[in-house]
């Protein structure tokens, strides 16, 4: 069995880049997804890699050789250097694919829509998805100042929510709030209404700010409708991942009690 051991071979060079470079994962519209739990995911929600990338050590895993059951992929071996230079996790498990990233679906005008406004750090966009992809969002769209949502932290906090979630990045969120048909919530701290004391059944897009600055005043002044969520304590806010959460499950609950 061949395998790659060379820092110079063009497959891992391009390997190299998909794992440091939002560019290079734009351009080359591919991501890699890095061990069991994600390819599981992927697996589970139907999709494949169009290759797998394993270390020698990785074909004596009782799990990653159940896991290869899954995929037709065609499969690659790496040396354990070269591949720890593609990984990030802690403990690795020697297995990532090569994902071609779906394409994007248009930007809805109903539904409910999760807006992230600049949200920057990897590990709330990622846990925000996976609260979406719980709570029934129909789809989540990014701004440019947000999180690379196909990079692999976020894929990681993530947990394979990006498989089952219809998502759409570098988006003009003004644009899309004046074209939508529903309500426009925005989080903010004054002049607002807790969650449960609106009604957020019916269509909503629901703005999430940056964890520094908040939601922009750009998307302040679109809102029909600003949220704060009621606090005990000396805390001032929540981290918007938490706050995330809070919000898409009172929506659900508002909606389910409707049924």
């Amino acid at each position: 069995m061949l395998v790659i051991s060379s820092r110079q071979n063009p497959f891992f060079k391009s390997l190299l880049k998909l794992s440091g470079s939002r560019r290079e994962r734009r351009k080359a519209g591919q991501t890699l997804l890095d061990g069991t739990h994600l390819l599981l995911a992927l697996a589970d929600a139907g999709g494949a890699p169009e290759k797998i990338v394993l270390t020698p050590a990785a074909l004596e895993n009782t799990e990653v050789l159940a896991l290869l059951q899954r995929f037709t992929a065609a499969q690659i071996i790496l040396d354990e250097a070269l591949f720890a230079e593609l990984s990030d996790l802690p403990s690795t498990t020697g297995i990532m694919g090569l994902y071609t990233i779906p394409t994007a679906a248009p930007a809805r005008e109903r539904g409910f829509c999760l807006l992230l406004d600049g949200v920057q750090d990897p590990g709330n966009v990622g846990t925000i998805l996976r609260s979406a992809a719980a709570f029934g969002v129909d789809q989540v769209l990014l701004a440019d100042e947000c999180a690379d949502v196909w990079s692999p932290k976020v894929l990681r906090a993530g947990m394979g929510a990006h498989f089952v979630l219809d998502m759409l990045e570098h988006i003009n969120l003004p644009a899309f709030a004046s074209q939508f048909s529903g309500a426009v919530a925005v989080t903010v701290l004054e002049q607002a209404v807790p969650p449960y004391a609106a009604n957020l059944a019916h269509d909503l897009a629901l703005v999430l700010g940056s964890e520094g600055s908040g939601v922009s005043q750009a998307m302040q002044d679109l809102a029909s409708l600003r949220l704060t969520i009621p606090m005990q304590g000396q805390v001032e806010s929540l981290n918007v991942a938490a706050a995330a959460a809070i919000l898409c499950y009172e929506r659900q609950r508002q909606v389910s009690a409707l049924s």
